[in-house]
C-alpha cells in the first residue's frame, strides 16, 4: 500500500522538530497513523473503527 502524502503532526505531539511524534493522513474512506520516527511503518483503520477504540479506551475497557 502507498502511504498517503497529506501526514499532519498531532498537536499533543509536544512542538519541536523531535522525532517522537503521531501522525496521521486521511482518505475519504480511511485513517492512517503512524510514528514519526519510523514513517514507513504506518496503520491503516477506519473512522469509525477507531471511534469504538477511542470510546472503549475513554470508558476504560481496554486498561
Amino acid at each position: 500500500m502507498t502511504p498517503p502524502a497529506n501526514w499532519q503532526k498531532s498537536s499533543f505531539s509536544g512542538g519541536g522538530d523531535g522525532n517522537a511524534c503521531l501522525e496521521l493522513a486521511t482518505t475519504p474512506t480511511t485513517l492512517h497513523l503512524r510514528e514519526s520516527d519510523t514513517p514507513a511503518t504506518f496503520l491503516t483503520t477506519t473512522p469509525t473503527a477507531l471511534a469504538a477504540l477511542l470510546h472503549g479506551i475513554r470508558a476504560g475497557r481496554h486498561d
